[in-house]
């Protein structure tokens, strides 16, 4: 699998984002602002970037800016934001990155960003303005077209929503109380994650419970997250 790094200024994210990427089998490095990025890029030289616009020393935009100047956009660079805007977006790929984020990103979104950009040569920074005969929508190469990208999660048309679990179901109540309370959690979840789109941040604040160990109980009680990414859908 691809050695992946994450820059992040937000502790929380990058935990999260380190779980996630190491349980599909990837190897995952951490840095929380543009020097340890350097320097990590320099000894690792990663297959992929999870890249935060928002930094407190140097910004991900200038970094990635400066890796393309000097010839060290070697790997994809995915652009993480939660102030995401087009202008944003628009100028993150004209320098070079292969898709664009916001946040909160959902499960199926960063699996499936994830996985386009690993199967794809790293881009290079195009000179001038982009030609009238390359829309700005295709500029991606197919990984997300900035419109997806900034898309609300719950904007798909209706044709391609999973109907979910339901919010009323029977459960066997002749078995042990612990498989009675894993099968009635499971389903708790799976129709919270349907309802929400997958987002993992709206169902902790719908469950209350924080996002890392959300994370860790629903691997443990086996719930297929990544159903979704299987069926396209994001």
């Amino acid at each position: 699998m691809a050695t992946i790094l994450v820059v992040d200024d937000e502790l929380g994210i990058r935990a999260l984002l380190s779980e996630i990427l190491t349980d599909e089998g990837h190897s995952v490095e951490l840095a929380e602002n543009a020097a340890q990025a350097r320097a990590c890029r320099e000894r690792v030289r990663p297959d992929l970037v999870l890249l935060d616009i928002w930094m407190p020393d140097v910004d991900g935009i200038t970094l990635l800016k400066e890796w393309g100047a000097t010839s060290l956009l070697t790997m994809p660079v995915i652009m993480m934001s939660g102030h995401g805007t087009i202008d944003t977006a628009v100028e993150a790929t004209k320098v070079g990155a292969v898709a664009f984020l916001e946040k909160p990103i959902t499960l199926q979104k960063l699996l499936r960003a994830v996985e386009q950009a690993l199967a794809k040569p790293a881009p290079r920074p195009q000179p001038g303005p982009a030609s009238p005969q390359q829309p700005l929508t295709t500029r991606l190469d197919g990984l997300m077209t900035i419109e997806s990208a900034l898309a609300p999660a719950n904007s798909l048309p209706l044709s391609t929503v999973p109907i979910g679990p339901q919010s009323e179901q029977v459960f066997e109540l002749d078995r042990p109380l612990r498989e009675a309370r894993d099968a009635f959690e499971k389903s708790y979840f799976e129709f919270h994650l349907s309802k929400e789109n997958g987002s993992m941040t709206r169902v902790a604040e719908k469950t209350g419970l924080e996002r890392t160990h959300l994370y860790r109980k629903l691997k443990q009680l086996g719930v297929d997250l990544s159903r979704n990414k299987r069926s396209g859908g994001l």
